[in-house]
Formats: C-alpha cells, sequence, structure tokens
C-alpha cells in the first residue's frame, strides 16, 4: 500500500492572516523569537496495494482538488510502495 502525503501552502507572496494570528498570539506564550509563521494542510491519501501511478495520480489530485493554483502550492512526498 502506497501512502502519498500532500502539503498544501499558501504561496510566499500571498498574506496569511491565520499565521498572522498565530504569530502575535505567541508573545503572550511568552514565546518571542519567531518571526514568521505560515499555516497550510496537510492530506494524506492512502492507495490500494495494486495502485499504479500513482505519484501522477496524486498529482493530478492535489493540482485540481487540493490547492488552488493561483494562490497555494504543494509538495508530495510518497510514503511506501
Amino acid at each position: 500500500m502506497a501512502r502519498v502525503v500532500v502539503d498544501v501552502m499558501l504561496k510566499s507572496e500571498i498574506l496569511d492572516p491565520q499565521g498572522e494570528a498565530v504569530l502575535g498570539a505567541l508573545p503572550r506564550l511568552g514565546v518571542n523569537d519567531v518571526s514568521s509563521v505560515r499555516i497550510g494542510k496537510r492530506v494524506e491519501i492512502e492507495f490500494d496495494e495494486n495502485a499504479q501511478n500513482v505519484e501522477e495520480q496524486s498529482r493530478v489530485i492535489a493540482d485540481q482538488l487540493l490547492a488552488n493554483p493561483v494562490i497555494e502550492s504543494f509538495s508530495l512526498s510518497i510514503e511506501g510502495a
């Protein structure tokens, strides 16, 4: 069985209000040495044992369903085969 991890993040030029909110809250926790926080999402996809073209299928899923290519980028990591 193959497991694919898709990490989706806002592109660097896109403002991240969630990240800014976390960054603003850190001093209340006594954490003052953080200069930037970016929030993203992680999606895990498990393919059947006999699945073929796992990487290609994962790219289609990520590009057409999980990420908005205008404002987000994604990376794939295949764990197992």
